[in-house]
């Protein structure tokens, strides 16, 4: 049974009470508002929405008799959150590196719509997903929440990780005769044609963008963080490849000449970014790239991990990144480099997203730098302006309520009281 036949036989969660029909105009009064376009803050709006859009946000108003209203006038609204680094469709990290291998496409089937919930449930609307160990799973979740079967985010996926052999995309760690399941290789290249031709044969199965391994990685046994992985011949092949597609690649990169290989190559984005030096830091800014860097995600390693028993070398990488990842940040934010919001859920557990705002505004960001990095920033990275990241006139109405201003205390957003997808109450 395919992964997307087991998909459609989770029974979709229940969505919370006061769902207006399809096509039916809400009315939503905002007691103060998140203006991200703009970065300010509107008191007293009403937010017309009309099929699944806002049609109209105007200064307080009296609505239509018998209209359906929701009085959010006590609550700080503002967009559905954006985290552009998530592993919906996947199991969690633990002390076994071979985890992967213990579960079948059923249990990732019916965990992941779990994981979906859980993420829509914390006031995130958007993600991106990006990359999984069974091809295409992330597919298959994001068409079943599309199709209204699986509650959840707005998902962009990137269906499997492009990766030379033994590397930091690849399941590692296991003997050396241990053969690992076709779909867990569905990535992997050898030299710039094969990783052309991976890039189309992941194109033609329906991701969205691409995502390359360029460095090692923190928690791939076997692998070195700060050591490149592919060529800038290599990269490209696969950025050209994306561009072919109207789409485009990110590169998974921790060491900085894994960056700078990256960045020449073409890609968009960078995840990690741990190790970034001065040189990426202005190679980034140059090429008008992206950075999403994951710096709560070490301190939840160092922790759980130490209490689990993690691999010891998992933990000298982290130890090794941690700090570095966090001081690179405070440098890329000082520059003025893009950064959008990024967490790596799914290495914690999926629903505590908002844990990392906190960290964002230590390392440098202003709160509102840091909310906008979740809404325009990220939609801008997935070239999804148009429809997500702002309360404006043609997005979707994807709304979260918080009962305290986060732009005095960012961690109000750990706690969020409503969230309203396409028009629809969901939490």
């Amino acid at each position: 049974m395919t992964f997307k036949r087991i998909l459609r036989t989770v029974i979709a969660f229940s969505l919370a009470g006061g769902i207006p029909a399809y096509g039916e105009t809400v009315y939503v009064r905002a007691g103060h508002l998140i203006d991200t376009e703009n970065g300010v803050v509107l008191s007293d709006q009403l937010i017309r929405i009309e099929n699944d859009r806002v049609s109209a946000v105007t200064p307080w108003q009296s609505v239509p008799a018998g209209a359906t209203f929701i009085d959010w006038s006590a609550f700080t609204v503002l967009p559905g959150l954006i985290d552009m680094h998530t592993h919906l469709a996947d199991y969690g990290q633990t002390n076994n590196v071979a985890e992967p291998l213990l579960h079948s496409a059923a249990d990732v089937a019916l965990l992941s719509a779990k994981h979906a919930r859980d993420t829509l449930d914390a006031g995130f609307t958007s993600v991106r997903d990006v990359g999984a160990f069974r091809a295409f799973g992330d597919v298959s979740l994001r068409d079943a929440i599309n199709n209204g079967e699986v509650d959840g985010p707005r998902m962009s996926v990137a269906g499997a990780y492009l990766t030379v052999p033994g590397g930091g995309g690849e399941v590692t760690g296991m003997a050396a005769d241990v053969a690992l399941p076709a779909d867990m290789r569905a990535g992997v290249f050898t030299g710039p044609d094969d990783a052309k031709a991976k890039a189309r044969y992941l194109f033609q199965h329906h991701v969205d963008f691409l995502k390359i391994i360029a460095t090692g990685a923190v928690l791939a046994e076997g692998t070195e963080p700060g050591t490149p992985e592919v060529t800038e011949e290599e990269v490209r092949a696969i950025c050209d490849e994306a561009a072919r597609y109207g789409s485009y690649a990110t590169a998974h990169a921790h060491g900085p000449e894994g960056i700078k290989i990256a960045l020449r190559g073409g890609v968009r984005s960078i995840e990690h970014a741990s190790l970034i030096d001065d040189e990426g830091i202005k190679l980034a800014k140059a090429k008008g790239a992206w950075l999403v860097m994951d710096i709560y995600n070490g301190d939840y390693i160092a922790d759980v991990g130490r209490k689990e028993g993690w691999p010891a070398d998992m933990l000298r990488k982290n130890n090794d990144t941690t700090e570095a990842q966090r001081q690179g940040f405070r440098k890329a934010v000082r520059a003025g480099v893009k950064i959008a919001f990024g967490t790596d859920a799914g290495v914690y557990p999926h629903g505590l997203n908002a844990r990392q705002f906190p960290y964002m505004v230590k390392y440098g960001m202003t709160p509102m730098q840091a909310i906008q990095s979740a809404t325009t920033s990220a939609a801008a990275l997935m070239n999804r302006s148009a429809d997500v990241g702002a309360i404006s006139p043609g997005h979707y109405a994807d709304l979260i309520a918080v009962a305290k201003d986060p732009l005095i205390d960012i961690s109000a957003l750990s706690d969020v009281a409503h969230v309203m997808k396409g028009g629809r109450i969901v939490h």
